[in-house]
Formats: C-alpha cells, sequence, structure tokens
C-alpha cells in the first residue's frame, strides 16, 4: 500500500492503518473467516487523503472454489512482457489501484467460456498474473511464479509471503518467464490472492488438470489459509 501510494503521490501514514484494523478486528464478533479491503484516495479539493476500511464475511463462492478448484483459461494481456510499462512511471505498472475494469472484463470473458477464471499472457507469450490473484505453479519441491519489475505485473502479497514461509519448510523457490506450456507441464498450478488463499487450477484452457489435496493443504497451511474442507 506505501509503495502504491508512492507511485500515485498520495501521502501515507502507515500508523492509522494499524489502530483502524485493530479496531475493525475488535468488530467481528463472529467466529470465521472476514476479508477485509483498504482504499485510500486523494481526498476532495483541498487535499488531504481519505481512507475507508470494509469487512465482510467470506463469500460462499470463495468457499467453493477453495473446494472444488478453478477452470481457468488464457487472455493475451495486449502488450510485452519485456514491457511497455519499462522507464513509464506514468502508466502505473505493478500499483494496486481501483482501475480493475479489464480485470473484470477478463473473468466475464471467463465465464461466457465456461471458466472460472483466467489468466493473462503476454503477447510474447509470457504468464503475467490473474485478474485477481498471482499465478503459481509448482514441479516436486520447487514453487515458481512471474518475475514482477519489467513485466509491470501486481506483486502478490500473498505469494510473498507463501514463498517465504515454503523456503522455510525446504521448498525452493524461484521466480522465472514461463510459457503456458510450462503451467501445463507442472505438478501443480494455484492461483493465490489475500481472500481466496491459493486456489488450484483443474482444467487449463480446457485441459484437465489432477489435484495433489496434500500438497494443496501443505501450501494452503504455509500461506496462512485452513485447509478447503472437502
Amino acid at each position: 500500500m506505501q509503495r502504491s501510494a508512492t507511485a500515485l503521490d498520495i501521502p501515507f501514514d502507515e500508523a492509522p492503518w494499524h489502530a483502524l484494523i485493530d479496531a475493525a478486528l475488535d468488530a467481528c464478533r463472529t467466529p470465521g473467516e472476514y476479508g477485509l479491503k483498504l482504499v485510500l484516495t486523494r481526498g476532495p479539493a483541498d487535499g488531504v487523503p481519505t481512507g475507508l476500511l470494509t469487512v465482510r464475511p467470506l463469500a460462499e463462492s470463495v468457499r467453493q472454489q477453495r473446494r472444488d478448484g478453478l477452470r481457468v483459461i488464457t487472455l493475451d494481456r495486449g502488450f510485452t512482457a519485456s514491457c511497455v510499462r519499462r522507464g513509464r512511471p506514468w502508466l502505473l505498472g505493478g500499483v494496486k489501484t481501483l482501475s480493475y475494469a479489464v480485470n473484470m472484463a477478463a473473468i466475464r470473458e471467463a465465464e461466457r467460456r465456461g471458466a472460472d477464471d483466467a489468466i493473462f499472457v503476454s503477447a510474447d507469450g509470457v504468464v503475467l498474473e490473474a485478474p485477481t490473484a498471482s499465478v503459481v505453479w509448482a514441479t516436486e519441491a520447487t514453487l515458481r511464479t512471474t518475475p514482477v519489475g519489467p513485466t509491470g505485473i501486481l506483486p502478490g502479497t500473498t505469494q510473498q509471503l507463501l514463498f517465504d514461509r515454503a523456503a522455510a519448510a525446504g521448498w525452493t523457490t524461484e521466480t522465472v518467464a514461463a510459457r503456458v506450456d510450462d503451467l501445463h507441464a507442472a505438478d501443480t498450478v494455484w492461483l493465490v490472492s489475500s481472500v481466496r488463499g491459493p486456489v488450484d487450477v483443474i482444467e487449463l484452457d480446457g485441459k484437465g488438470r489432477s489435484r495433489d489435496l496434500p500438497v494443496l493443504a501443505e501450501v494452503a497451511r504455509l500461506a496462512g489459509f485452513p485447509p478447503a474442507a472437502r
């Protein structure tokens, strides 16, 4: 959030957010999982930033995706991975904003094609990210994800937490520019986000994938999420 606010030239004071989060969590009296969202705007004309926080119970659709997995298609993102955003900070590469029209349109396109979600691929064939998640894949005891930086994709906080804990638990972790064929060849592919956690891809571009539920449970644990109910 600090990084995105800096890119947008919005003043950011971290301490009040911690106090707001603590107050919101204290107000959640019913046990269970919640989705917490923080939003910072430039504010009204006087230039004073405005921040807000929302807390909602976890949607049943999220539980279902964790339980059943995701059918995913790949979609062309329209620029190369090398990237059109390099050296152009005004294009806001890697910045989390509310400009999610393209992301939501991609999910609707996936649903029109009978899938649940999408993975963006660059015009030169490099795997990027999902509309609201990082892409992670595993081969044996190695976890991989797409590099940020020149690709212009959003760094995933949950993906980074997963990689930090996985490395401490003995996994090898790598960032690599991959192709869709690399995802097909992987043992397991997940979409990883801060609300859903890691959800395994059970179908990619119409090709079914086998599930490894013990590995899924271990990756969910490392990412700080409960195992999906079966």
